[in-house]
């Protein structure tokens, strides 16, 4: 009989948990019924009482929403919880991510240390630190001043040099460039019509062959009338046919747009500027194919005007004057870096630079392949597009110290006795002059000097 009940009360309580229907997804309300409750009492009787009974605030995430209180005392830890979906399952509401408890002044100390580590990782700028030109007002009178670069002089001299004896002489700029291609037996107004028309050839075209063009039209090119000589003049530009002009000029870059445009601008010197070249950098400009760095440079050079009204910008001064960081912003058009140099550059360098830098572009900062281990820039710390593995190796050719550092520790023993002290070493200075300077300069704890043998001497690095 007994086992008979028993067995009814087992069936009961399966017929009871079969017919129970689970909802289909956990919402607040289902999850509250988790909630820890007092036993033998209503939700609305204990809801104000002492007892320890659970919160349950509405309008936050599911991690928030039960909140259980405790009443004994615990050991303090930081919890962190992620937020999750609005709709989330039970089983990811109950996810919590757990930290070992961390004392305050530890953690300042752990953050500190992670913050020295990061900035110790970052790698120190090449060079020196530059900067470039920038807008200055007067706050008296509101004049707008442009200051130039840092070092930007040092910089100029430099290049000079390597110009003028260094890596960078004899470029083909030198023999080559547009200003001396005109002939010296022709006349003032001849030389600068040939200057203009050599300057006109010369845009997307290397100076070795726009020089091969110009030796043949001053060669070639037929003479207007029988009896005139032949060459490179207005008259003789007029008669020529295109088709053999351009096959003259055959070689040089995009030759069927500059044989259209000499003739057109032949035909307007000749009625509109008395068969002689404009002497206005506007004027210029209004030639077919003539651009500012074309008019600025015929205007400056010695067979043209010779008058200088502005710097004249090719792709090498745009490009240089960009890696050297010479600009605030970085210009975007030859236009740009023509008005940012003229606010700032001295007028008597507007002539010399364009000559400057297009033969050190030519020779050494070339447009792909720079030889930075052969440029003094480089080698000085004063280019910050310098690729630093060919100056590392232009220094050890040269023999020069290739480490940075300004000033380090290091062990020195004298005498049997081990001493810290420092050393000086600065860029450019050969290993024979550091180690002179090592053995002059030691200090020992500020003890009277004691003389004593080189051999005495073994300098070592600062073990870490």
């Amino acid at each position: 009989m007994r086992t008979l009940r028993v067995a009814k009360e087992t069936s009961k309580y399966f017929d009871s948990s079969a017919t129970t229907v689970l909802p289909r997804r956990s919402t607040r309300s289902s999850l509250a019924r988790f909630a820890y409750r007092s036993s033998g009492a209503d939700d609305a009787n204990n809801h104000a009482d002492n007892a320890p009974a659970a919160e349950v605030t509405l309008g936050s995430d599911i991690e928030d929403a039960v909140t259980t209180a405790v009443t004994r005392k615990r050991k303090r830890t930081e919890t962190v919880t992620h937020p999750a979906p609005r709709r989330a399952t039970a089983t990811r509401a109950t996810k919590t991510e757990i930290k070992p408890n961390i004392k305050p002044e530890i953690k300042a100390e752990l953050d500190l240390d992670a913050a020295t580590e990061t900035k110790a990782a970052r790698p120190p700028p090449r060079g020196r630190v530059r900067k470039p030109a920038r807008k200055t007002t007067d706050a008296a009178t509101g004049a707008v001043t442009v200051e130039p670069p840092a070092d930007w002089e040092e910089v100029y001299d430099l290049v000079k040099a390597m110009r003028l004896t260094g890596p960078a002489a004899h470029a083909a700029v030198d023999t080559m460039g547009c200003d001396r291609l005109a002939r010296a037996d022709a006349s003032a107004r001849d030389r600068r019509f040939q200057t203009l028309v050599a300057l006109m050839l010369s845009s997307q075209t290397k100076d070795t062959v726009n020089a091969e063009a110009m030796a043949r039209l001053h060669a070639e090119l037929p003479p207007h009338k029988p009896g005139a000589p032949p060459g490179l003049n207005l008259e003789n530009m007029l008669a020529v046919e295109p088709a053999r002009l351009n096959e003259l000029i055959g070689k040089v870059g995009f030759h069927n747009n500059k044989t259209r445009y000499l003739k057109q601008t032949a035909a307007r010197l000749r009625d509109e500027f008395a068969s002689d070249i404009p002497h206005t950098v506007e004027a210029l400009c209004s030639l077919p194919g003539v651009g500012p760095k074309m008019a600025h440079l015929c205007m400056s050079a010695e067979n043209g005007w010779d008058s200088v009204q502005g710097v004249g910008v090719d792709v090498h001064v745009h490009r240089i004057t960009n890696l050297w960081g010479w600009h605030g912003t970085p210009s975007k058009t030859p236009e740009e870096t023509r008005r940012a140099l003229e606010s700032w550059l001295p007028r008597d360098r507007w002539k010399e630079i364009n000559w400057l830098l297009v033969g050190f572009g030519q020779t050494v900062c070339l447009p792909v392949g720079r030889k930075c281990g052969e440029c003094e820039l480089g080698l000085r710390g004063l280019c910050r597009a310098a690729e630093k593995g060919k100056v590392s190796e232009g220094r050890k050719r040269r023999g020069l110290v290739v480490k940075k550092e300004k000033e380090e520790e290091v062990k020195v023993k004298v005498e049997g006795d081990e001493v810290m002290v420092k050393k000086e070493v600065e860029e450019g200075e050969t290993e024979a002059v550091v180690e002179e300077r090592r053995e002059r300069d030691v200090v020992v704890n500020e003890e009277p000097l004691v003389e004593a043998p080189l051999g005495s001497l073994i300098v070592k690095a600062e073990e870490t």
